[in-house]
């Protein structure tokens, strides 16, 4: 099966240099959409809404700081068409396509967690096992988002699963923005103006990595 397959994939060395990648471009992923609304808060917030909501705050926040952004997807939708058939796997393999065709300096997917304890909370940030560049990205990332949330004690996290993390040929993270399950975090998720914290701390650690990388550091 399609799904069989892109368990066994590994992502392939063909990693873009710096020298092929758009160094003042990112790609802003807001997770889910259309018909896959991602996790259902405790509050009965969709994770979709909030993810869009969210990637729209860091746009914006990242233009004023002098980046190009591509986002992909700026509504309530999936990439592939409803009607396709396994719509999730395309869904995510026009996410992939469409940031190794943009090759940003950095892509970072905005998503919401959730967790079968409600207790459990705090914002954390993913990146690709194999990758160093999205080790740096996702280390630095953690630390902006302490910004909104000092005393959050979770740590990046590598990962070699997750197929966008696996698939994308440039730095990739996936943030993470809190629990949707605990009933403090999902109602603050819901609002605007953590959200645009969230985002703040988001485009904060956006630029810190791509500084840091443009010198040699």
């Amino acid at each position: 099966t399609v799904s069989r397959n892109l368990e066994k994939y590994v992502q392939s060395d063909q990693v873009k240099s710096e020298q092929e990648r758009k160094m003042d471009l990112v790609v802003i992923d807001s997770g889910h959409g259309g018909s896959d609304p991602g996790k259902v808060g405790i509050n009965e917030v969709l994770e979709k809404d909030i993810n869009l909501k969210i990637s729209k705050q860091v746009e914006k926040e990242l233009k004023n700081k002098g980046y190009q952004v591509v986002m992909t997807r700026e509504k309530d939708q999936m990439l592939a068409g409803e009607t396709s058939g396994n719509s999730k796997i395309q869904d995510m393999k026009a996410r992939v396509d469409l940031i190794n065709e943009k090759a940003p300096g950095l892509a970072v997917s905005i998503h919401q967690n959730s967790y079968h304890e409600e207790e459990i909370h705090g914002a954390q940030v993913f990146y690709y096992s194999h990758s160093a560049e999205g080790h740096t990205a996702a280390k630095l990332m953690q630390q902006a988002l302490l910004g909104v949330d000092s005393e959050n004690t979770r740590q990046e996290k590598a990962n070699d699963t997750y197929y966008l993390l696996r698939r994308t040929q440039v730095p990739t993270i996936i943030v993470e923005c809190g629990f949707l399950s605990n009933q403090q975090e999902a109602e603050l998720l819901a609002g605007k103006d953590y959200q645009k914290k969230i985002a703040k701390a988001i485009a904060t650690g956006i630029d810190e990595y791509l500084r840091n990388a443009a010198d040699g550091t």
